[in-house]
């Protein structure tokens, strides 16, 4: 490969950084606004309600998509009729799946004795069928690495489902405005994915793309559904032996993790495992590239991640009043884990570039069965959400040297060029935390206190980075000026 089409590559793939960063922290400020809105407006028990039906819809997610499009992303030389077949595919899974959620949502109800989720779940699942109509015109743009055009349809639809949802808040429809929230933004991603893609299935259909990428499909089906239990394993343990307010607190600390670690993880997601498989089986490159990603990636993740658990109080007062207060110490252990979710996520795309879903399917499910079994053995020894919530840092942090220790034997990343890439931003975000944290300890005003923490971290971090040279600061910036110029 010569030499232009290697700096195209890494031009495309920075500004694949780019706008992931930009549509992932436009999404996230949008989600905090409507956020913070419902928040003030709801209690626990209206997010409770719906967060003990997110498993159901998130495992139907990944059984509608069954691992088709991460296929169809490593297919080199995918064609219009693949993408057709897997196309009908989705939608007959789909349509299958909500008949099924209809019949069984009054098992649902009873599951968690609630008979209002019965009435809630058959409407709340209408958006997991709106959504199939949009995996194949996505996993186009995708494929292309059209991150500008995928910010565009992520932010009209969190705009447009945002107001809807605030709206019946305020109509006094509770849980059911979050219901229809996540219905609009499903349809307005499927509308919207047709028209910016231009793509439209043909009707003579095949299964011979559907049976050629069934091997490594199915594993990636697999680790999908294990992946959404291991994100949702609280919401079904809480839900099950613990009450609404309380599955309410542990979710509203969750969201706000989920928002810090998404954006830096959605950066990674857009860009990596396109980037790994057009650059093809050269060892080198690869762990070039692969070196200069989990750079980047630690020098964004572990100062905001670490900056957020800071402000955890701060933040929770603030924005959304003293009534959530009891999910900020949550919020805490959870980001501290959600700092390593953005490099597991870099090291199992190129897990999956390289074909190996088998790997990545054994990882996800070795990692959601040891969750589960710390989960159930603290709840038998009487333990609280609390401890739940440290395990699941402490096991996200361990994998990441399971990632590693597999991604060595792909493309041979050594063990001490990875400590060398990761360690230093940890140090570094860490120990900026903690300087900040006993120089604004005795602050009294709230908004102060919260200001000062963020700029002096801020400043600390960039300074400490500049003395010691750091190699990934000046790229970045580089690459921002160059962008602006």
């Amino acid at each position: 490969m010569n030499k232009p089409t290697n700096d195209s590559l890494k031009d495309k793939a920075a500004r694949g950084f780019l706008w992931g960063a930009l549509n992932n922290g436009t999404m996230q400020v949008l989600n905090a606004v409507f956020g913070i809105i419902l928040a003030r407006k709801l209690s626990q028990a209206d997010y409770g309600l719906v967060g003990m039906l997110t498993i159901f819809t998130a495992i139907a997610g990944s059984l509608q998509d069954s691992g088709f499009v991460s296929a169809l992303v490593n297919r080199r030389n995918a064609t219009h009729a693949d993408f057709s077949s897997v196309f009908w595919f989705n939608i007959g899974v789909s349509a299958c799946m909500y008949i099924i959620f209809f019949v069984c949502a009054p098992l649902v109800a009873d599951f968690y004795h609630e008979a209002l989720l019965t009435d809630l779940f058959r409407y709340y699942s209408l958006g997991f069928l709106a959504a199939s109509f949009s995996i194949v015109p996505r996993a186009i743009l995708f494929k292309q690495m059209k991150q500008k055009e995928l910010a565009q349809i992520t932010v009209t639809a969190l705009l447009v489902s945002g107001i809807v949802g605030v709206s019946m808040a305020m109509g006094g429809m509770a849980y059911w405005g979050i219901a229809t929230q996540g219905i609009v933004y499903t349809s307005t991603v499927s509308l919207l994915s047709w028209i910016i893609s231009g793509w439209r299935p043909s009707i003579n259909v095949t299964l011979r793309p559907i049976r050629e990428m069934a091997g490594f499909s199915g594993k990636m089906l697999v680790t999908s559904i294990f992946t959404q239990i291991n994100n949702n394993i609280f919401s079904i343990v809480l839900g099950k032996f613990y009450t609404k307010d309380e599955v309410g607190t542990y979710n509203q600390a969750n969201k706000w993790n989920i928002m810090g670690s998404s954006m830096i993880t959605g950066m990674v997601q857009g860009v990596a495992q396109p980037t790994f498989v057009q650059v093809g089986t050269d060892n080198a490159r690869l762990c070039r590239a692969f070196s200069k990603m989990l750079r980047f990636t630690c020098f964004v993740s572990f100062p905001a991640m670490f900056g957020l658990a800071l402000v955890a109080p701060e933040f929770i007062e603030i924005l959304i009043t003293d009534k959530w207060l009891p999910s900020a110490e949550l919020m805490r252990i959870l980001c501290i884990g959600g700092a390593f979710l953005p490099i597991s996520t870099l090291y199992f795309n190129m897990v999956i570039s390289q074909g190996k879903s088998n790997i990545y399917m054994w990882n996800i499910i070795c990692q959601g069965v040891l969750l589960l079994l710390a989960v159930v053995a603290i709840h038998w020894l009487g333990g609280g959400i609390r401890e739940m919530v440290i395990a699941n840092s402490i096991i996200i942090i361990m994998w990441t040297g399971v990632w590693h220790w597999f991604v060595r034997g792909l493309i041979g990343f050594g063990t001490r060029q990875a400590l060398r890439d990761i360690v230093p931003f940890l140090v570094i975000a860490a120990l900026t935390m903690t300087a900040t944290y006993f120089l604004t300890v005795g602050i009294s005003n709230i908004y102060m206190l919260l200001f000062s923490r963020m700029a002096i971290a801020t400043g600390i971090y960039m300074a400490t980075l500049c003395i010691f040279g750091a190699k990934i600061l000046r790229e970045s910036l580089g690459f921002l000026l160059r962008r602006k110029g």
